[in-house]
Order: C-alpha cells, then structure tokens, then sequence
C-alpha cells in the first residue's frame, strides 16, 4: 500500500508600494470576499518570483520591480478553504491599479486608511510590513493621508 501525504498548497501575495501614495489592495470578486494583498497560487514550474509578478500583472494591472522577499506565513488556519503557505514579496509599481481577473477592483491605500474587511491572515501581514518600515525608517510606514 502506498501511503499518500497531503501537502499546504503554496501561494505568493505582493505588498506592491506606490511611491508617495501607499500600497495596493484588491477587492476580491470570490469568496472569501473582502479586501486583500494581490497574490494566489504558485503554478506547476513556476518560480516564486514568476509567480508574484504574473499575479500582481493579473490583479492590478501593474508591472512590479524590485521584487524582494518579505517574510512567509504558515498559519494551517490563514485561509478558510485549505491549508496554504504563502511567500510575502515586496514591490514598487508606478501608475493606476486596475482590477482584473479574480479582483473587483484595485485601490491603493495609506496605513492610516485600509479598508474593511480585510480576507484571510492580510491584516497581520500588512501590521508586519508597516512595523517592518517604520523601523527602517521608511516613507510608507504611516505618512501620507494625513
């Protein structure tokens, strides 16, 4: 008999920085509903890269550069339907997000004014990114909006 092993499905999210305006949000078209980071599933011979860069294109209609990682997040509970791990990039886009493919709609927010709610573990991760600039002492951290 062969035993068959169940294994977290990988996904990508894509904090995308708009200089001197904030970070990208979609509104996702599918449950679970709510604003979130841009991101989805990694595909079969996909890098993780490839992946954060066709989902950002996908979602919001933006070219992202200098793709860096953030952090991974591996929470069994992060997402309602199943087991997932997701791998957090960081990015810069220039232009106006468009919503496309599985996303409402694309906005893009300051950390003072993020929208409700907000789907899956989105809201921890994007706490983690703000807390992460502020200590470097970055622009995004909590300006703007004000």
């Amino acid at each position: 008999m062969v035993q068959r092993y169940r294994s977290p499905a990988l996904t990508v999210d894509i904090i995308i920085e708009i200089e001197g305006q904030g970070i990208v949000l979609i509104e996702r078209l599918n449950p679970p509903l709510g604003w979130a980071l841009p991101g989805g599933y990694v595909d079969y011979g996909e890098t993780l890269e490839q992946a954060a860069c066709r989902e950002a294109l996908e979602e919001t209609s933006l070219e992202v550069e200098e793709l860096r990682q953030f952090r991974a997040y591996s929470d069994p509970n992060r997402d309602p339907r199943q087991h997932s791990v997701t791998h957090v990039f960081l990015a810069k886009a220039q232009g106006i997000p468009r919503g496309r493919d599985d996303a409402r709609r694309a906005e893009v927010f300051w950390a003072t004014r993020l929208p409700a709610p907000l789907a899956f573990d989105h809201a921890k991760i994007i706490n983690d990114y703000f807390e992460f600039t502020a200590s470097k002492g970055c622009e995004l951290a909590s300006k703007g909006g004000e």
